[in-house]
């Protein structure tokens, strides 16, 4: 049975990633999820806030999740020590690359554009294998349109694109206008692939203090859904590499998204939640479900759902909507 799949030029063991989070933070968990099946390293981000040493800002994007949620506190490190700056960053990208051999894909979230630029170029002198831009761009102003948000994040992925010889990916929100079309744009700008997506956390009210507070709910498999039907409408639209990510808690959400056609799928919450020996026993049910449906080859997975390739495209359509509107019963 072959598993191995190429995601962002890079020959994988196998699809399915530890995604972006605090867990590169800790040696000993990387070493783990090594042990698990990891195939790559995907870093959380390097903030732009932490780059110009804005401790502030980068409080309010990250210092104040720290005990949002109970399952999982204890799996992130203290603010002072997850907060890297650039320098920090780097030699744990170096370590983790000569401790395990295996790739790493860096990850970006800038402000300003010479940001953006001047940090890539920076990850990849020191190693990283890929790239992987988190764009995280909120219009919260009436002046800001959609196509402003739009061209803002092409030019900066062009610039990017154009500064470093690493692959790039854009981590996109589901929030544009049009998903498919900023896709095939990214796509003749020569960027590598998509990561379907980040996710904004939402503020939460509290009644006690009358503060508006960050809150962090890890993902769940209802948020796969949303990730399932821009894959399988992506799929066959773009020939670049497509990775999932978020929603992905079991082997069946792994089976799930290569079938709509990701290329690599990216799991976070359910190693917080179950532990870096989670990845083997996902790894494990995707084998078992693939000898029990008669797949030898993951790529004979990919994609074997996808809009066109489904028994019924409007599934992914209006259609589906009608339809589960007249399912429902009180």
């Amino acid at each position: 049975m072959n598993l191995t799949t190429t995601y962002l030029g890079l020959k994988l063991a196998n699809p399915l990633l530890p995604g972006a989070s605090p867990m590169v933070d800790n040696m000993d968990t990387v070493r783990r999820l090594q042990d698990a099946g990891a195939p790559a390293f995907v870093m959380h981000s390097l903030f732009a806030e932490q780059i110009e040493g804005n401790a502030a800002a980068f409080d309010r994007h990250v210092g104040r999740w720290e005990e949002s949620f109970a399952e999982a506190s204890s799996m992130f490190p203290d603010t002072s020590d997850y907060a890297l700056g650039p320098e920090e960053y780097l030699e744990r990208l170096a370590t983790i690359k000569r401790a395990t051999g295996l790739p790493v894909i860096a990850s970006l979230n800038g402000t300003k554009l010479g940001s953006w630029v001047d940090h890539a170029r920076h990850i990849e002198k020191a190693g990283a294998d890929a790239l992987e831009l988190n764009t995280y761009f909120l219009a919260t102003q009436c002046s800001v349109t959609g196509a402003d948000l739009e061209t803002r994040l092409v030019e900066i992925a062009k610039a990017v694109r154009s500064a470093v010889n690493i692959p790039v990916a854009v981590k996109l929100s589901p929030f544009y206008t049009s998903v498919a079309h900023l896709a095939g744009w990214l796509e003749e700008e020569k960027i590598d692939g998509l990561v379907l997506f980040n996710r904004f956390f939402q503020p939460e009210i509290d009644l006690d203090s009358l503060e508006v507070r960050p809150h962090l709910d890890l993902s769940g498999s209802e948020d796969l859904r949303l990730r399932l039907r821009w894959l399988g409408l992506l799929r066959d639209q773009v020939s670049f590499n497509l990775s999932c990510s978020g929603g992905v808690q079991s082997a069946d959400d792994v089976v799930k998204s290569l079938l709509a056609g990701a290329d690599t799928v990216q799991t976070v919450a359910a190693l917080l939640r179950r532990g870096p020996g989670e990845l083997a026993v996902m790894l494990a049910g995707l084998r078992r479900w693939m000898e029990e449906h008669e797949y030898q080859d993951v790529h004979e997975m990919r994609g074997a759902l996808s809009q066109r390739r489904c028994p019924d495209p409007e599934a992914y359509e209006r259609g589906n909507y009608l339809r589960s509107l007249q399912l429902w019963r009180e």
